[in-house]
């Protein structure tokens, strides 16, 4: 049986469906803390197995393998009950849209380590309602821009682009169907661009 060592962080969002995705197919894993606080991620030995310097990262019988997508998907693949990503194409192409709105969200928690949200709540404490909500629409955007960096780089374990052909259509249809003129339209109101906070449908697929 493979001998599965999981190195996280317990407050990584990316580590959690990690561990998420570990139990609920049943397997035993040794799991290594790396403390993002202390900067392990970043020390030589970890370094030297993961470039990236980032969590998680699955070591399967001395081979490491990066990125919680990736890690999920050879999960399926080399233990595929219970399955997690569909294998029939459609639905594979709907979870894997359904990950880029996970993967914007986790945007936002990029953008509170890094002090942006802060600063941005700080503009928005001196500006008008409709100052503040560009501000938002800008930060929301750059997420979205986040998410995109993330699905341009993710890769399987055999260095293999994580998203297939398909999985960004429906990905930019994700964008596109909740983007604020969209949703004000389909709940038969007037388009009002001053109170947008998330961006127009154009916007969100640029």
């Amino acid at each position: 049986m493979t001998a599965l060592v999981l190195h996280d962080y317990f407050r990584s969002s990316a580590s959690f469906r990690v561990r998420i995705a570990l139990n609920l197919k049943g397997l035993d894993y040794e799991r290594v803390e790396v403390s993002l606080i202390a900067g392990e991620q970043k020390s030589d030995a970890y370094l030297a197995q993961n470039a990236q310097g980032f969590v998680p990262m699955l070591v399967a019988d001395g081979e490491p393998i990066i990125q919680s997508l990736a890690i999920i998907d050879w999960l399926d693949r080399a233990h595929p009950e219970p399955r997690l990503i569909p294998d029939d194409p459609m639905a594979r192409a709907v979870a894997l849209a359904q990950a880029y709105v996970v993967a914007h969200e986790v945007g936002h928690h990029i953008q509170t380590l890094t002090g942006i949200s802060d600063k941005v709540r700080q503009m928005q404490a001196r500006s008008s309602q409709a100052e503040g909500n560009a501000l938002q629409v800008r930060m929301e955007l750059q997420a979205d821009c986040y998410a995109g960096v993330w699905a341009n780089r993710a890769r399987t374990k055999d260095g293999q682009p994580v998203m297939e052909p398909g999985d960004m259509e429906e990905a930019m249809r994700a964008a596109n169907a909740i983007g604020d003129d969209t949703l004000m339209r389909s709940a038969g109101q007037r388009p009002v661009p001053e109170s947008f906070t998330h961006g127009t449908s154009e916007q969100r697929m640029s």
